[in-house]
């Protein structure tokens, strides 16, 4: 069957490996869309050294059961064949302490597909039936059904900062997790600021109904969020760009008691004035993937909550994709979201 594969840094192609075999101890299911990812062009870049080459990409998996373990122990869920699903990419042990408590996302041990093990932007793909998650009978479109996992990241984001109604959420990054956390809060019913320093991406984040938005190149942060927030800084701040500066400036956004989210990964180590901690007392926490959000992802996406239709920038075939990817990696601000579509 044919898959993409990265080879070497800025090498990637279609390639002909093994359909998995329908048999065993994991479902098999056939790929319908699969979502390009920043990590699939931080693959292509070589900019993640958790990736091992040659490699095939693709952790955003939409598609439908073609075969089931006979072991029902193996199938908690009770799926039949023909059930139309989507990839849990997150691969945990279930034996550590942060399994053992719920937080999979944490696994001591996490393999992530496209990263650590080969992903699923192929024709067929081999997956544990436990980490399928059912698509509601509402969603009809595969390529809608695929972007419930960076929905999920976004979600992830919002939840582990406690994110409530009437609260104001600072995000700095305005690519699709940025984005996907400012559409989500505005349903929680907070008030998203959405900064970014490419005004392109502010002006999509406007036209899909994110009401402030600035650009931290042109702009004061604190004197701009106090302006949209009557005169306060926000309740909370997502980092989801990993920009050095976006981290220390996330302290200073934040009013006292709040919340700081660091879901972006800087590429150098940041020095973080701690005594801003204990003066304002914050609570400042990780957010790593996502854990248990797939669910709400797709209802979500089911009751039409969010203009997904609008975050995609455009769907391309299994074989475009070497060339996309190159694409993305050169010109990221022409591109939110692209699905590769398989049928």
């Amino acid at each position: 069957m044919k898959a993409v594969q990265i080879a070497k840094p800025y090498s990637a192609s279609i390639v002909e490996i093994n359909k998995p075999e329908f048999k065993g101890n994991n479902a098999v299911i056939r790929v319908h869309a699969a979502g390009i990812c920043g990590s699939d062009i931080g693959a292509l870049r070589g900019a993640n050294n958790l990736v091992s080459y040659p490699r095939v990409i693709g952790h955003e998996l939409a598609g439908e059961i073609v075969y089931l373990p006979e072991d029902e122990k193996l199938n908690p869920k009770n799926f039949k064949v023909g059930d139309r699903v989507v990839v849990d990419p997150y691969l945990y042990c279930g034996e550590c302490y942060p399994c053992s408590i719920g937080r999979t996302n944490c696994c001591e041990d996490l393999k992530v597909l496209g990263v650590h093990v080969d992903g699923g932007m192929c024709e067929y793909f081999a997956h544990p039936a436990h980490m399928l998650v059912a698509i509601p009978e509402k969603i009809t479109s595969w390529t809608f059904a695929s972007m419930a996992e960076p929905l999920c990241i976004g979600l992830h984001g919002v939840h582990r900062g406690a994110v409530k109604e009437g609260e104001t959420l600072v995000i700095f990054g305005a690519g699709t997790i940025g984005l996907m956390a400012a559409l989500v809060a505005k349903t929680y019913g907070a008030t998203p600021i959405l900064i970014d320093v490419v005004d392109a991406r502010l002006q999509k984040a406007k036209e899909l109904g994110i009401d402030y938005t600035i650009n931290s190149m042109k702009e004061d942060l604190v004197e701009t969020v106090k302006k949209y927030n009557n005169g306060n800084l926000a309740h909370c701040v997502i980092e989801a760009s990993g920009a050095n500066a976006c981290i220390k400036s996330s302290f200073e956004l934040v009013r006292n008691a709040g919340r700081i989210v660091f879901t972006g990964w800087p590429k150098n180590e940041t020095s973080i004035a701690t005594d801003i901690i204990t003066k304002k007392e914050l609570d400042v926490r990780g957010g790593r993937t996502a854990a248990r959000e797939f669910e709400e992802a797709l209802e979500l996406i089911a009751e039409e909550k969010l203009p997904m239709a609008d975050i995609l920038t455009k769907t391309i075939t299994l074989d475009e994709a070497p060339a996309s990817l190159l694409d993305i990696e050169k010109n990221p601000s022409d591109y939110l979201k692209v699905v590769v579509e398989l049928s």
